[in-house]
């Protein structure tokens, strides 16, 4: 009997996590707790792939992930079933039986992240590893005009980790939007691909820009230098969210409400 192709949706709170990728010596990851509750459901082992790696301390509202299986199970079996085994901070969504021609990571057309940052006096107590919290007073309409400057096809290594493992440093940002909603300012960003720590890297020079530490050329200059060490300080990953990927119609993937979910539904 030839294996079927299930295609997840999953949400996580990655604060208690190593990250996405599963690792050798420790089963402290998202993928690692997954493919164990995949497991225990299908009787036979599963290995997963994402549509795109989060590092130790990002969350997710919709990571898509695919595997295959040989075991038939009902839909359903892969949610609530799988849920019963995955801790308090990992949740299955959806689940979907897809074409053979699917793929979490090659067939994803776009990818979306959300940055959030918490502004205040005080430091929050009940979200502190859901947000970045700055106690500086960020002007948002600088910070949106500064954004502007990395949409379009760019060379991004001012942006890209220095240990970054991708080919190339060029990527394309379909949009960045920077919104500010009461205490909460969110930088919303779109792009064909990412590079390691390039979501980060761009709040972390945007916020120094909303506090005044730089003018909004600034973001220009940084990217058009491509030298990491003009871009400044990496953000903290607390608040980064993986929240969306685009897929073609053909593989009839649901298009969830963007997440966090703490956020309005507007935003």
């Amino acid at each position: 009997m030839s294996n079927k192709k299930v295609a997840l949706i999953v949400e996580y709170n990655g604060a208690a996590y190593k990250g996405w990728q599963a690792q050798k010596f420790t089963d402290d990851t998202v993928q690692g707790k997954l493919e164990q509750a995949l497991t225990k459901i299908a009787n036979h082992p599963v290995s997963v792939i994402c549509a795109g790696r989060t590092d130790a301390g990002v969350h997710a509202s919709a990571q898509i992930v695919h595997f295959e299986t040989s075991a038939i199970r009902p839909e359903r079996a892969w949610t609530l079933g799988v849920n019963t085994h995955l801790p308090d901070d990992i949740s299955v969504k959806f689940a979907a039986y897809v074409s053979d021609g699917f793929h979490a990571r090659f067939s994803a057309l776009s990818r979306r992240y959300r940055y959030v940052i918490y502004q205040s006096e005080f430091r929050p107590a009940l979200l502190g590893k859901g947000v970045t919290w700055t106690y500086k007073s960020l002007d948002v309409e600088t910070m949106r005009e500064a954004a502007k400057h990395f949409v379009g096809t760019h060379d991004f290594t001012s942006f890209r980790a220095i240990g970054c493992q991708a080919h190339s440093p060029v990527r394309t940002v379909h949009h960045f939007t920077v919104e500010q909603i009461g205490s909460y300012i969110v930088l919303d960003v779109q792009a064909n691909a990412f590079l390691h720590h390039m979501i980060r890297n761009f709040a972390g020079v945007l916020m120094a820009i909303g506090a005044g530490e730089q003018p909004v050329t600034w973001a220009k200059e940084v990217l058009e230098a491509r030298d990491r060490a003009k871009g400044g300080v990496t953000a903290p990953p607390y608040g980064l969210y993986f929240v969306d990927v685009e897929y073609p119609a053909e593989f009839n993937l649901p298009r969830i409400p963007v997440g966090p979910h703490f956020l309005p539904a507007t935003v």
